[in-house]
């Protein structure tokens, strides 16, 4: 019997440390934020007309931070809706310099 009740002690806490909290996300919004920046840079690395670009790409909870160096507003302003467009996106945080 104190067993079983160990067991589920310790199986209580272990899934209290995968949930998510304010300041840190769960195993499982990691993984969807994972899978979003991936399509992200795919996205961005599929334009043609940000080709040679280097734009970083972080998300946190849906939403994706984007920073690096554009030459055109266009180039920022596409880089902001490739973003928007893909599934998943909450936001998009645009900190985009152009040099």
């Amino acid at each position: 019997m104190q067993t079983a009740k160990l067991s589920f002690f310790v199986a209580c806490l272990l899934l209290a440390g995968c949930a998510a909290t304010s300041d840190r996300e769960s195993t499982g919004q990691a993984i969807d934020d994972s899978v979003i920046t991936a399509k992200v840079r795919a996205k961005l690395v599929d334009d043609f007309a940000l080709k040679g670009l280097q734009i970083q790409v972080e998300t946190s909870k849906g939403v994706v931070q984007l920073s690096g160096y554009v030459t055109t507003q266009t180039a920022m302003a596409q880089a902001v809706a490739d973003t928007s467009s893909v599934e998943g996106v909450v936001s998009v945080q645009n900190d985009i310099q152009l040099k």
